[in-house]
């Protein structure tokens, strides 16, 4: 069985496998190992806290196969960004230049750096080790965010955003990011990616141009980037432009991929997710696929398997072992999601 459930110290190599493995570009897990303890431990602390309102939690999961114990994959959700680290992005703006007296008109697209989404939840972290890309698991572990979020909705921001990984070489050079670090930063994307992850942001306020950049002036290579995602990213916006994602024109201050928003209670999984008690049984046969996960926090559990449910009953039947495996009891809720 496939569970998703919160990180835990004891995963850390698991993690540090995926730090690796994920490779260039993925920012939230730099491959440091201080960094990826931090990042477990601030997990833990903040699935045991008490929330009035959302500030700097973060939610790592993993995504174990209980089969053979391995980690095979992760997901995360950040609470609100940008309250204690600043968090950036341009903004793609328009200005405009008319002249009767030549009769000229021209638009020009610019690059502003902003904070706009300050206060923002953000999903991310997603990764899914290869050997696990099959049937319905990548979909498992991007979409089981949204049950978590539609059961603590309070514990996140308003708006809900995703940084889609811009486009960049084998190596990790970025076409977008060659212009910043010849006039700008002065170092390479790995370098500034990897500082960025680490949370030393200092350099971008420091290094980073201050007035609006016109993109007509940016070589023609990372014009073409601007908004356009890394091949392997495809399959993640394609999944969350169907849940009403859309890019409403901010993008990564580094690689110039797009990041993508909805409101909290307008995502699709958020809105059609639903409530059923549990009843331990014998479970009936079904080709309907779900996602299923418990109503608890610390003890959150996320699965995917096949299940019999009726529109005119709040009951589902769950079998004993489906049952330990979410960690619920008979007459307990359940949220569950079409797949």
């Amino acid at each position: 069985m496939l569970i998703i459930r919160p990180i835990r110290s004891s995963d850390f190599d698991a993690l540090y496998s995926i730090a690796v493995e994920s490779g260039h570009g993925f920012t939230s897990l730099p491959v440091n190992e201080d960094l990826l303890k931090r990042k477990i431990a601030r997990s833990e602390a903040s699935f045991q806290k008490v929330v009035d309102k959302p500030f700097d939690e973060g939610y790592l999961m993993v995504l174990e196969d209980t089969e053979n114990g391995l980690v095979v994959g992760t997901c995360a959700l950040e609470a609100a960004v940008g309250m204690e680290d600043a968090f950036y992005h341009y903004r793609l703006g328009t200005e405009v230049y008319h002249s009767e007296q030549i009769q000229v008109r021209n638009e020009v697209e610019t690059l502003t750096l902003c904070h706009d989404y300050t206060g923002a939840a953000e999903l991310c972290t997603l990764f899914l080790k290869a050997d696990y890309r099959q049937g319905n698991n990548g979909r498992m572990l991007s979409r089981s965010r949204f049950l978590f979020l539609a059961q603590h909705a309070s514990r996140f921001g308003e708006t809900v955003i995703a940084e889609m990984r811009g486009v960049s070489d084998e190596n990790g050079n970025s076409p977008f990011y060659s212009w910043l670090q010849k006039h700008f930063l002065g170092i390479d994307f790995v370098e500034a990616d990897y500082l960025s992850g680490l949370g030393q942001k200092a350099f971008m306020a420091e290094m980073m141009p201050r007035n609006p950049v016109y993109v007509c002036l940016l070589p023609e290579d990372a014009q073409k980037v601007i908004g356009e995602v890394h091949t392997n990213t495809r399959p993640a916006i394609s999944l969350l432009r169907a849940e009403g994602f859309r890019c409403r024109g901010y993008v990564d201050i580094f690689d110039g991929g797009p990041t993508v928003e909805c409101n909290l209670q307008d995502i699709r999984g958020v809105r059609e997710s639903r409530l059923l008690t549990v009843r331990i049984g014998e479970m009936p046969t079904s080709d309907d696929s779900y996602l299923i996960s418990n109503t608890k926090l610390a003890d959150y559990r996320a699965s995917c398997t096949e299940l019999h449910i009726s529109a005119d009953s709040d009951d589902v039947i769950l079998s004993p072992e489906l049952a330990a495996g979410l960690l619920v009891s008979d007459g307990e809720q359940v949220r569950v999601l079409a797949i």
